[in-house]
């Protein structure tokens, strides 16, 4: 008799049996290839969503899969639980926050169990517990003790709502990357930490990360924005001062009617100090430094400007021009002054037309003469003219021989310039890890000695929201003795950015319960570098940046020998419905505890993977997740009605094999081939779910006639067993059961994966015709017998055919198999 799929039964049942088995823990064995599978980590919010579910479903399969392909798997999971919700929960609930943390990371734990992710639980990692921020602060004084942290007062991002400070990474269109928030400018003392030290590093890094999407490369690529030219000093008439520039264009030099400083220009308010409107003057700067630093495009920013009424000096020229103020210069770039060069630089010659300037042409285009009154301007390589006996020469030649001028001259050298600045960590708030600083009247900045780690978050703390850190009001956390002299002193009141504690928390996983150091090092060489490291691309600069600064450090400081924590990085699509990413606000969020209840964890499993690659935008809807659900059911109907195969003895006599016998047999190596190509080298999860169905529909089409015939039960059976095989890294639990029921003892994660006989895979090509609205448009070629989903991707990706769609969606597109595709518009 046939039993029914009772999904939520045999869901709790293998978890069970996993918890109790220790199923995932993992152990160096030198004796096998290891392989660290990482996504990253989550927020307690709360309730996971379906955006975690489907990064942490892509981890889980590619796990699965190298487990049985017989690597040494690591698959760790943690919480990054320190942050401003569960701060803001004590000020507006009541609640402290770590029980508000602790309470949500119980409730998400059980969740993540329930869908069955083979995490590595003995080795989690919680950022808001002493354990963890201790070796936080141990890191922090390393660098203090290496000169890579250190304090200063500076003008920094500052969000009302959140009262704290934002590093510039997370400032977006001005406002507070959290909060939304119109963010304000606020001069206050803060720690930061000299990443600029590791800009070139950073850059040149990129060459290891060939395995990277081209787009988060180059993300972080023009966040560090290295840049080579010349500084050069503009001597002040009647002074020994200078006011210093860079830029890419010393050939240009001689172009340089009038200089230009930021309004933040330590010379700005200088220059205006005798002049007759300096109160009018000092309130149009003041108000430009309010929204200035925000701006993170100069191409954003008004050209507007004053006139200081003061000349400097061109060194080449001799020549006097005119200082101006203006907001188009801002001090994160260069040197926050620049050589103004209106026939060479677009900005420049807008300005100086606004302001009647002059305009003074230095480059001209091989072979051409002087234009004298130009339209835009001519921003390209060429000759350079009017530049004394730089004049003649090719642009690329005179910047050379300019270069070497200034630095024979004295005035200037060549240089290198990255748009990066060092990062700033203080924030004034109670939940994050305290920074290891006392301050002290006789000994000045002194370090919490290694012996008292942890400085510990005091529990009794009163939230108000008001402006300032909570411990600023916690007299027995503030007032302590020095540890040098012993006299009176007061500790640090901020606490770090939380992407402190995220640049490193995949060492420690490493090695979680290590008590001397922040990761063993043997366990770290190890199990690093990550192999496949899974996250949203909203993270390219902010925390891979820092982690691998966090790497780099390490290095040098002798506890790894890692030089790039993640080498291939997955940068997964948001989840969509109705037209929106999932939010809370747009009232389109779909709970995973519902879909389980429904349909169980299996099923939405294969549906989070099913409709899109993982790095495409991933488009929710119910009737997915159903049909999920119903071809589960499906497959163990079609199991239960074959039971009675895996309890006979069949022989595979392939001399005797009918027409459909030897059909099923190829396109059961045919599945195995690209099931396993498509998890392991293309991440194509979908179009390998695809083929799984594909393969199952022609095990029922067939299996009637097979089960008529010795060979063709032995094919049946076969065939059957593989398909459990290739879909349990997807639906682990039904497959487990299924696994089971067939006579099998093992776990099926410690099962080899199946291999594929290349004989009968050979690889026939054909060329498929890509219609638009019936018309051809264009082809491409493909193997015989791919996936359909397959097969509609490649067309839809097809230049031509992205050309010819723009921004139109196809309302439908159809496969003739083998054949054509026809979009539909």
């Amino acid at each position: 008799m046939k039993d029914d799929c009772n999904f939520i039964k045999i869901e709790e049942k293998w978890q069970k049996i996993w918890e109790k088995e220790k199923a995932f823990e993992s152990c160096e064995d030198a004796q096998k290839t290891k392989y660290y599978c990482l996504e990253m980590y989550p927020y307690p919010s709360g309730r996971i969503h379906m955006g975690q579910v489907r990064n942490y479903a892509i981890g889980d399969v590619i796990s699965r899969f190298m487990s049985m392909k017989g690597f040494n798997v690591i698959h760790p999971i943690g919480w990054d639980a320190l942050g401003m919700p569960a701060e803001n929960a004590a000020i507006t609930q009541g609640i402290h926050p770590q029980k508000w943390t602790l309470d949500n990371i119980s409730h998400m734990k059980g969740q993540l169990k329930r869908l069955g992710f083979s995490y590595d639980w003995s080795r989690e990692v919680n950022t808001c517990l002493p354990e963890y921020y201790k070796w936080n602060q141990w890191i922090f004084l390393k660098m203090l003790d290496k000169d890579l942290a250190y304090r200063k007062k500076s003008r920094v991002n500052w969000c009302p709502q959140c009262q704290t400070v934002l590093a510039n990474e997370q400032v977006v269109g001005e406002r507070c990357w959290r909060c939304d928030t119109l963010v304000k400018q606020k001069e206050m003392e803060q720690w930061f930490l000299k990443i600029t030290d590791y800009a070139e590093e950073l850059l040149s890094g990129h060459g290891m990360l060939e395995k990277w999407p081209e787009h988060v490369l180059l993300m972080q690529k023009n966040w560090i924005g290295k840049s080579t030219g010349a500084h050069i000093a503009f001597p002040l008439p009647d002074s020994s001062r200078s006011i210093e520039v860079f830029t890419t264009r010393v050939d240009t030099i001689y172009g340089a009617t009038f200089m230009a400083l930021s309004p933040e220009h330590p010379l700005s308010q200088e220059l205006i100090t005798d002049s007759k409107d300096e109160e009018i003057l000092q309130a149009w700067i003041d108000k430009k430094i309010e929204v200035a630093r925000l701006r993170k495009d100069i191409g954003e920013v008004e050209k507007e400007g004053i006139d200081t009424g003061k000349k400097a000096i061109n060194p080449y020229t001799g020549e006097e021009i005119p200082i101006w103020i203006s907001e188009y210069v801002l001090m994160e770039y260069g040197t926050g002054a620049i050589m103004a060069v209106p026939a060479h630089d677009q900005r420049d010659f807008e300005f100086a037309k606004k302001y009647s300037l002059p305009i003074k042409e230095v480059i001209v285009p091989e072979g051409k003469s002087p234009k004298g009154d130009l339209e835009e301007a001519f921003e390209d390589y060429g000759v350079v003219v009017n530049s004394g006996a730089f004049s003649g020469k090719r642009c690329e030649d005179a910047m050379e021989e300019m270069a070497q001028y200034a630095k024979d001259k004295g005035f200037g050298s060549k240089s290198v310039l990255y748009r990066i600045r060092d990062w700033g960590i203080s924030r004034q708030r109670y939940w994050g890890t305290p920074i290891p600083v006392i301050y002290c009247k006789e000994c000045g900045i002194v370090g919490v000695p290694y012996e008292d780690l942890p400085v510990l978050l005091p529990p009794e703390v009163e939230f108000t929201g008001e402006e300032g850190s909570p411990l600023e009001n916690v007299e027995g956390f503030v007032n302590t003795k020095c540890p040098k002299c012993r006299g009176d002193a007061r500790r640090e009141t901020d606490t770090m950015d939380t992407f402190f504690d995220s640049s490193w928390y995949y060492f420690r996983y490493t090695s979680a319960h290590e008590e001397k150091l922040p990761f063993e090092p043997r366990s770290a060489d190890y199990w690093l570098p990550v192999d496949l490291y899974i996250g949203g691309v909203e993270h390219a600069i902010l925390h891979l940046i820092y982690a691998r600064f966090f790497c780099k450090f390490f290095r040098d400081s002798g506890l790894t020998a890692v030089e790039e924590p993640f080498p291939r990085l997955l940068a997964q699509g948001m989840v969509v419905k109705d037209g929106a990413k999932m939010s809370k606000s747009k009232g389109n969020v779909v709970d995973p505890d519902d879909m389980i209840e429904k349909y169980g964890a299996d099923s939405l499993r294969l549906f989070i993977l099913f409709a899109s690659p993982p790095e495409k935008e991933f488009i929710w809807t119910d009737e997915g997740v159903d049909g999920c659900f119903r071809f589960l059911n499906r497959l163990w109907t079609i199991e239960e009605e074959n039971l009675d195969l895996f309890s006979e003895e069949t022989i595979r006599q392939e001399e005797k094999m009918g027409e459909e016998a030897r059909g099923l047999r190829v396109k059961m190596h045919l599945t195995i081939k690209k099931v396993s190509e498509d998890i392991e080298k293309r991440y194509h999860l979908n179009t390998a779910i695809s083929s799984l169905m594909e393969f199952y529909n022609q095990i029922k089409r067939d299996k009637d006639i097979l089960r008529k015939s010795q060979e063709g039960r032995a094919v049946l059976k076969e065939s059957l067993e593989s398909l459990i095989l290739l879909l349990s890294p997807f639906a682990p639990h039904l497959c487990e059961e299924l696994w089971e029921k067939t006579g099998h003892k093992t776990f099926l994660f410690r099962t080899p994966w199946p291999s594929f006989d290349p004989s009968l895979v050979s690889e026939e090509r054909i060329t498929i015709v890509v219609q638009v609205n019936g018309k051809l448009r264009d082809k491409f070629e493909a193997e015989r017998e791919s996936a359909e989903e397959e097969i509609k991707e490649k067309a839809l990706d097809l230049t031509r055919i992205r050309n010819i769609m723009g921004d139109k969606k196809p309302k439908k597109v159809i496969y003739v198999k083998n054949k054509l595709v026809n979009i539909v518009l």
